[in-house]
This record gives C-alpha cells, structure tokens and sequence, in this order.
C-alpha cells in the first residue's frame, strides 16, 4: 500500500496527538505528506457574538495545528500540511479525507463502552462508516478489551473441545 497522503484528526488531547507517531511510521517510507486536521465548533454562550465565537475557536485550532507542525518539523518531519474545519468532528474528518484524497486515516480512539458511548457517541466509529479511505485506528494504553457477548473461542481445526 502506497501510503503518500495521511490524515491525522487532532483534537487537541494527548490521545489524539498518540496517533502522530504511527502516521509517521506510515508516510515517511513513501515521502509521504501529513494531514493535520482539527474541526472547530463554537458554542452558543448568552452575551457573545456567534460570529465572534466562532473565528476565535479556529484561531485557537489554527494556532494548536501550527505549534504540532513545529514539533513534528523538530523531529524531521518536513511534509505537514493543516486545516481547521468548523463543524462536527466526524464529518470534517470526513470531508477532509475525501478533498484531500488521502490514502489512509490514522486516528486515536477513547475507547469508551457502554454509557459513556452512548452519550458521547463515537467519533471513530462514524468516520468508519462514513468514508472507504482505510483507517489505522488506536487504542488508548490501558483502554479496556470487551469481547462480543457470544464470541466462540478460537481453536484450530480439529482440535479437542
């Protein structure tokens, strides 16, 4: 797989930034160019202007994209390109990779299960279904493993039960 275009979704956390290292790993062999990306939402605050929200929420994304750049450009990463898209963070993702033509998303998840993927929903998890682009996805170190109620144990054909 040729790996020339990566798309990383940042969203300012350690977590997100997690996925950079792999996304590296992944473009450097080809040259490849990194994508960094962040979606920006403002939210409505009684007393604010809406506008004036929401240009301060992407100066803040643009300032972050621009200070991850520096850091990777210390490490030898020369090819990083940034965006900051307003909207939900799926979506941009999303669009992003589709515009982009990207050849592969590298992405961190929360890992979250139960409740807590309920009420926050899955950003990973939307971006698998909305899109073909391939996607390396992470797992947080520590992150709990749920196996599928009802999974089979794995055993090699023939072997005793």
């Amino acid at each position: 797989m040729n790996v020339a275009k990566v798309l990383v979704p940042l969203d300012g956390s350690e977590l997100a930034e997690s996925a950079l290292g792999a996304a590296v790993e992944m473009a450097r062999p080809a040259g490849g160019t990194l994508i960094l990306i962040r979606a920006a939402q403002s939210g409505v605050r009684p007393g604010i202007d809406p506008v004036r929200a929401q240009l301060e929420v992407v100066e803040e994304a643009e300032h972050y994209l621009a200070t991850v750049k520096g850091q990777l450009g210390k490490q030898g990463v020369r090819e990083v390109k940034t965006a900051v898209w307003y909207g939900p963070a799926a979506s941009a993702i999303i669009e992003a990779a589709e515009l982009n033509k990207v050849d592969l998303i590298v992405m961190s998840s929360h890992g979250r299960s139960g409740a807590g993927r309920l009420i926050f929903g899955s950003v990973a998890e939307s971006v698998l279904r909305g899109t073909t682009v391939p996607i390396l996805l992470l797992r947080p170190a520590g992150a709990p493993v749920e196996r599928p109620a009802g999974s089979a144990e794995a055993r090699p054909s023939g072997a005793p039960r």
